[in-house]
């Protein structure tokens, strides 16, 4: 079973920072796509930013230039850099994984982790 656990969510006044770390673990091999989704009161879940396993990303419009989405592929842990915080930035943030490859095969994905909850207020 491939498990998600993400870290680093609080409460945070604007135009503050936190990263968010995400672990996979569960024999793996490979993980081709990781990723970081948000939901936000009252609305469906959205794309934060992806990294694929060579490093290329994928970011929202509404967070290009505030965040950094990185990866240790060694570690299996991807990270999510948020500066320049927002109110509209409070949300459970989600880590995600795709592409899974393990020792013994099974289930590629999508896994999800059980979100992290992030709070941008004064």
């Amino acid at each position: 079973q491939v498990q998600l656990l993400e870290s680093g969510g609080g409460l945070v006044q604007p135009g503050g920072s936190l990263r968010l770390t995400c672990a996979a673990s569960g024999r793996i091999v490979r993980i081709n796509a990781m990723g970081w989704y948000r939901q936000a009161p009252g609305k469906e879940r959205e794309l934060v930013a992806t990294i694929t396993s060579s490093g290329g990303t994928n970011y929202a419009d509404s967070v290009k230039g505030r965040f950094t989405i990185s990866r240790d592929n060694v570690k299996n842990l991807v990270y999510l850099q948020m500066n320049s915080l927002k109110p509209e930035d409070t949300a459970v943030y989600y880590c995600n994984a795709d592409g899974v490859i393990r020792t013994y095969g099974g289930f590629p994905g999508p896994y999800w982790g059980e979100g992290t909850l992030v709070t941008v207020s004064s």
